[in-house]
């Protein structure tokens, strides 16, 4: 005989109900409609038709897109191991307090704002060139602004690196400082600290930071169609202008396929990162 559930039960499965069913509706439905979408026709037959034509239209975008973003985060790695090392290491009291007030304000800011203001700072008479030009260290007029691939790599610079620099400064302040302060004793630097002892015990933290960072980037659509209108362009616009001018779901889903395969080779990153430091002595 079947046995009956507990009311305590039910009642758990009805308070969680509502979550699942919003991500089965927002999230697992979507991706599975535009999974089978990608490999199919417009009249429902399998086919890689989609994905030739995707990479046959825009195989210098997808090429385009990871270099920018493989980049990015790179700079973002350095820029936020050298804000943690600095927060830890720092010795000039009000730096560090004018740093750690500076360093956060992107973070509050959305990326469709970044990129507006960013249009205004990078243009050829913007704030940028503007300033360097009233300080007499270029002259505006042999100037050229940096709305491009450059413009594109600022921003996600700017933006992700406070993310990444919140969870690393952390994990720094939360080591042990005798170790520091025996380095500091045999006449380590700065440099050598940060590099020899803080950065390898934050590896983790700062992998997760970066994988999460690099996906991120990889789903903007605001900052490349507001800082670079220009070809190459990045595959979240390019699957914006085949839905809105063509309506064509297909390849703008293949090329969201080749994202996730993207993503996925950052999970894969970070996953065998992970695995290789559990299996270490």
């Amino acid at each position: 005989m079947a046995k009956i559930p507990s009311c305590d039960r039910v009642l758990s499965l009805l308070l969680v109900a509502p979550a699942v069913a919003v991500v089965l509706a927002l999230f697992v439905y979507p991706l599975g409609y535009s999974l089978i979408s990608a490999f199919t026709t417009r009249d429902g037959q399998p086919s890689l038709d989609n994905f030739v034509k995707t990479f046959e239209l825009y195989g210098t975008d997808i090429l385009f897109t990871l270099v920018i973003v493989a980049v990015s985060t790179a700079l973002i790695g350095l820029l936020a191991a050298a804000i943690g090392g600095y927060l830890v290491l720092g010795t000039h009291p009000a730096a560090v307090t004018l740093l750690k007030w500076l360093y956060r304000w992107p973070l509050f800011i959305p990326f469709i704002v970044a990129a507006q203001c960013m249009r205004t700072f990078l243009a050829k008479n913007g704030m940028l060139n503007n300033t360097l030009d009233t300080l007499g260290l270029v002259d505006i007029a042999a100037l050229s602004g940096l709305l491009d691939w450059r413009g594109i790599i600022v921003t996600f610079v700017w933006k992700e690196t406070p993310f990444v620099a919140l969870l690393v400064s952390g994990a720094m302040a939360a080591l042990d400082r005798a170790s520091i302060e025996a380095a500091r004793n045999l006449g380590a630097g700065g440099f050598r600290i940060l590099f020899e002892i803080l950065l390898p015990q934050v590896a983790g933290v700062m992998t997760v930071g970066l994988v999460l960072a690099f996906v991120t980037m990889l789903s903007v659509l605001s900052v490349p169609i507001m800082i670079s209108g220009g070809a190459p362009t990045m595959i979240t616009v390019d699957m914006a202008f085949r839905v809105n001018s063509y309506s064509d779901y297909g390849v703008a889903n293949a090329l969201g396929f080749v994202s996730y395969l993207i993503a996925g080779l950052a999970a894969w990153v970070y996953i065998r990162r992970n695995l290789a430091g559990e299996g270490a002595p």
